[in-house]
């Protein structure tokens, strides 16, 4: 059974985490050059991949004890959230283009860059947690997978106009506020537990 409640928490963090990423801006490269359905293709089917190997490890955290799980997830969101807050801006990346326009050209160009530059991404490393956390994989893993979708989505179709209204800082600020509360929590859980 999937909660709506995990759900909706994993998908806030997630999307929140994941707009500042350099592969945001990767997607809205791909996204400008080429057709963007194929482009989405290639880009979702990476992110379904990462979320899959993130709930596997953050599911086999759920094995040790429920103190240890919440320290260890704990100090990893407080890690999470310095990253967020130290990170500099980051520049569009050069994307190789590929030498026809077919779907699977395109989508396989998209999907090996978002495989490749997501591998033990601060996101991936979020969602093991929060699989480890809420010990509900499923409904961990729909909203991490929606939320990453939901971000190729914006910067593939609409990423300038996005990052034009919100500064990309606040929207770094507001997800590592996120996981530092997530971080507190977790510790709180572990100390009081």
């Amino acid at each position: 059974m999937i909660s709506l409640t995990v759900t909706a928490v994993v998908f806030g963090v997630v999307f929140l985490a994941e707009l500042p990423d350099k592969t945001a801006l990767a997607g809205l490269v791909l996204g400008t050059r080429y057709r963007a359905s194929y482009v989405f293709a290639g880009v979702a089917a990476a992110f379904a991949v990462h979320v899959a190997l993130a709930v596997a490890a953050g599911s086999v955290l759920t094995l040790l004890p429920q103190q240890i799980v919440h320290a260890i997830t704990g100090v990893l969101f407080l890690g999470g959230a310095a990253v967020l807050l130290m990170k500099k801006d980051e520049d569009e990346e050069e994307v190789r283009r590929p030498e026809n326009q077919s779907f699977w050209k395109v989508s396989g160009a998209g999907f090996m860059l978002i495989l490749v530059a997501e591998f033990g991404d601060l996101t991936q490393i979020m969602t093991a947690n929060l699989a480890a956390r809420y010990d509900d994989p499923l409904s961990v893993g729909l909203g991490a997978v929606l939320a990453l979708w939901s971000v190729a989505g914006l910067g593939i179709v609409g990423g300038k106009a996005l990052m034009k209204r919100v500064p990309l800082k606040l929207i770094t600020q507001i997800a590592a506020v996120l996981m530092l509360g997530l971080g507190v929590w977790s510790l709180w859980e572990a100390i009081a537990g």
